[in-house]
């Protein structure tokens, strides 16, 4: 995928006009596990950063951390290895390309479990190595868990993803409802489509219900992934579709989501408070 600067710098440009580096955070989620959510993070990351920006994906999927296997990389160590003191930063990441960087998450629910503020305060001091980072990705956990909560609160824009079943459809909702507790706008993606005109239809379904229900909430429905046999292939075998194959209409639909996401993201650098990597995770941990 030949390199779009124009994106980069423009957001680049946006930036300077701000006395400090912002990190922009979205949060991956769902309702339920089985719905893409860990390959559409992994392939928007990485197309992000064929466009020329600094990215960081953490894998937050807490119980089912998995975005090394997508990656056909190893995980050695993670997070909990540096709030422990048995490893450093750089010891636990593992570059992708010279612009994504793939942060491993644990598969556990110990990362929230450190209260001891030296060990936080060094911790936060060593991921200010992560300051220049553009887009932060969070692949979260499936459902509606205390830390699932935590990091949707925190993030900039939240995409939950679902598909075209009834029990999905369900606890995304569930999801929705919850993070509009934190949030006033939340971004609604449909994956496993048979066209753009099943995901419009549901989400409408969705948007129906919620602004009947929840007060105060944007849906905003962000675009679609049709069902790809190719997609399929890819995660067979530890494949990004978005890197293997540029011309399918999954890459172009994937494409398309993100150019709006990044659209919406660079309005509101206007108006929001710059933060850095470091700042967020302060903040998690104030949650706990």
């Amino acid at each position: 995928m030949p390199k779009e600067e124009t994106q980069a710098d423009k957001l680049k440009e946006l930036l300077s006009d701000h006395d400090e580096k912002s990190t922009k955070i979205i949060a991956i989620t769902s309702g339920k596990g089985g719905v893409g959510k860990s390959t559409i993070s992994a392939n928007m990351a990485y197309m992000l950063s064929q466009m020329g920006y600094k990215v960081g994906l953490f894998d937050a999927d807490i119980g089912l951390a998995n975005l090394d296997i997508i990656f056909n990389v190893r995980a050695k160590k993670n997070l909990v290895d540096v709030l422990n003191g048995e490893a450093k930063i750089e010891d636990i990441i593992i570059k992708i390309n010279d612009n994504l960087t793939l942060i491993p998450g644990d598969s556990g629910d110990e990362i929230f479990k450190f209260n001891d503020k030296k060990l936080i305060d060094q911790f936060v001091a060593e991921i200010e190595y992560f300051d220049d980072l553009d887009y932060l990705i969070i692949d979260t956990g499936a459902g509606i868990s205390k830390t699932n909560q935590a990091f949707l609160a925190e993030s900039d824009e939240v995409i939950v993803v679902t598909m075209p079943d009834p029990s999905a459809i369900t606890d995304a909702y569930a999801t929705i409802k919850v993070t509009s507790k934190y949030l006033n706008s939340v971004n609604l993606l449909l994956n496993f489509t048979k066209n753009s005109k099943e995901g419009e239809l549901i989400y409408k379904k969705i948007k129906k219900v919620a602004d009947t229900n929840i007060e105060k909430l944007d849906l905003n429905y962000i675009g679609n992934l049709s069902r790809d046999n190719l997609v399929t292939k890819c995660s067979q075998n530890r494949l990004l579709f978005a890197k293997e194959y540029p011309s399918s209409l999954s890459f172009f639909e994937l494409n398309e989501i993100i150019r709006n996401l990044v659209q919406k993201l660079e309005h509101k650098l206007l108006t929001s408070k710059p933060r850095s990597f470091a700042v967020f995770v302060r903040r998690l941990m104030d949650r706990f």
